[in-house]
C-alpha cells in the first residue's frame, strides 16, 4: 500500500503526524509513504522509517509572486511530482482550504480527509473522497492517529504513540557527550517569551550543579539573546548556527530541556527527551507536549514573568535530577 500524507505545516503539527505512520507501518505489513510538505520543514518526514518520498511545497513563498515565471515553473514541478504515482490512499492531515485546494485536490487516489464539523475548515472537506468525523476534544496527535485509522482501515493503538525517529539521532558514544542542558529561548512572539532576566536567574541557581548548559538560536536577534544571557556565566555555552537536522542531534543527546512554546520544544518531546515548556498566553490545552517525560508550567496570570526561576529550578531537582 503507497499512502501520500499532506501536511504541510507548522513544525508542531508535522511532528504530531509521525505517532500516526508508526501506528500504520504495525498494522499493515509493507505499508509507505510519501509526504507533501512545506520545504522549511522536508528534513522531518525523512527521519522516519516509513516515509519513502518527501515533496516539498513552497506555498507561503510562492504567494508572494504566484505568476512570476520562476514561481509558475517551480509550481509546474511540484504539481508533476505529486501526480507521477496513483496512490492507494491520499490522506489531507492539514484539514485547511489552501492545502486542500492547491495540494490534495492534484494527488491521484482516493482523498481522505476530516469531516465539515472536524476539520480546521469547514470548506476543506469538500475536496475529499471520504471524510472522517474525529472528536475534537483529543490531543492533536491523537486526532491524526484515529484520521489515519479510519482512513485506512485498522483499530487505533490504545497505548501512547511512538514518533519514531529518536533511533535515528541516537548516541552511542556517551564519553565524548558529558551530560549537559538544553535551553529553548527563541519563539515567535514577543508574549510568548521568557525574559531575558528569568532566563539568567536560572543559569545563575544551574551553577552550582556544574551542568553544561547549550542555547541554540536561528535569527541574528536570537543569538544575541542568547549571548546577552549566557554573558559572564561558566559552562554556557551559545551554539553556532545549526539546521534543523544538527538542532535535532543536539536536543536527542540532552539530559534536560527547558523550552518556552515553540516547535522546537516538539521536536524535544518527538525525541523523548525531558521538557519543561513554559507557557503564558496560550493553553497548552490540547496541542501542548505529547510524549514522555513532558511537563508544562503554566503562569496563573497569563504572562511569562510571572514564573519564576526558582519555580523551575524545583521542578529540574524533583523530576530530573541534575548530575555532571
Amino acid at each position: 500500500m503507497r499512502v501520500l500524507i499532506v501536511k504541510t505545516s507548522s513544525m508542531g503539527d508535522v511532528l504530531h503526524t509521525l505517532p500516526a505512520l508508526t501506528d500504520a507501518m504495525q498494522a499493515i505489513a509493507g505499508v509507505r509513504f510519501d509526504w507533501v510538505v512545506e520545504e522549511g520543514f522536508a528534513q522531518i518526514p525523512s527521519w522516519h522509517a516509513a516515509v519513502d518520498r518527501v515533496i516539498p511545497v513552497a506555498i507561503r513563498r510562492w504567494r508572494k509572486a504566484w505568476f512570476s515565471a520562476p514561481i509558475a515553473a517551480e509550481r509546474k514541478a511540484f504539481r508533476e511530482a505529486i501526480q507521477a504515482e496513483r496512490y492507494d490512499a491520499i490522506i489531507d492531515a492539514q484539514g485547511l482550504v489552501k492545502s486542500a485546494a492547491l495540494v490534495t485536490r492534484l494527488a491521484r487516489g482516493v482523498k481522505h480527509g476530516l469531516d465539515w464539523s472536524s476539520a480546521r475548515e469547514p470548506l476543506a472537506s469538500l475536496f475529499y473522497n471520504r471524510r472522517h468525523h474525529i472528536a475534537k476534544q483529543h490531543h492533536a496527535v491523537e486526532r491524526i492517529r484515529e484520521l489515519f485509522a479510519k482512513s485506512l482501515g485498522y483499530a487505533k493503538p490504545q497505548t501512547q504513540g511512538d514518533y519514531a525517529i529518536a533511533r535515528h539521532f541516537a548516541i552511542t558514544d556517551t564519553t565524548t557527550h558529558p551530560p549537559y542542558a538544553i535551553f529553548l529561548h527563541a519563539t515567535t512572539r514577543n508574549d510568548k517569551h521568557w525574559p531575558e532576566s528569568r532566563w539568567r536567574e536560572l543559569l545563575e541557581l544551574m551553577q552550582p550543579t556544574g551542568i553544561h548548559i547549550k542555547l541554540p538560536w536561528g535569527a541574528e536577534h536570537e543569538r544575541q539573546r542568547a549571548e546577552r544571557m549566557a554573558a559572564g556565566f561558566d559552562r554556557v555555552e551559545v551554539l553556532p548556527k545549526l539546521s534543523l537536522a544538527q538542532v535535532a542531534a543536539q536536543l536527542a543527546g540532552a539530559q534536560i530541556v527547558v523550552s518556552v512554546d515553540t516547535g522546537l520544544s516538539h521536536l524535544t518531546a518527538a525525541l523523548d527527551r525531558p521538557n519543561i515548556t513554559l507557557f503564558g498566553p496560550t493553553d497548552p490545552g490540547l496541542i501542548g507536549g505529547y510524549g514522555k517525560n513532558q511537563h508544562q508550567v503554566v503562569s496563573p496570570t497569563g504572562r511569562m514573568g510571572d514564573i519564576t526561576a526558582v519555580e523551575i529550578f524545583t521542578l529540574l531537582q524533583n523530576h530530573h535530577p541534575l548530575r555532571d
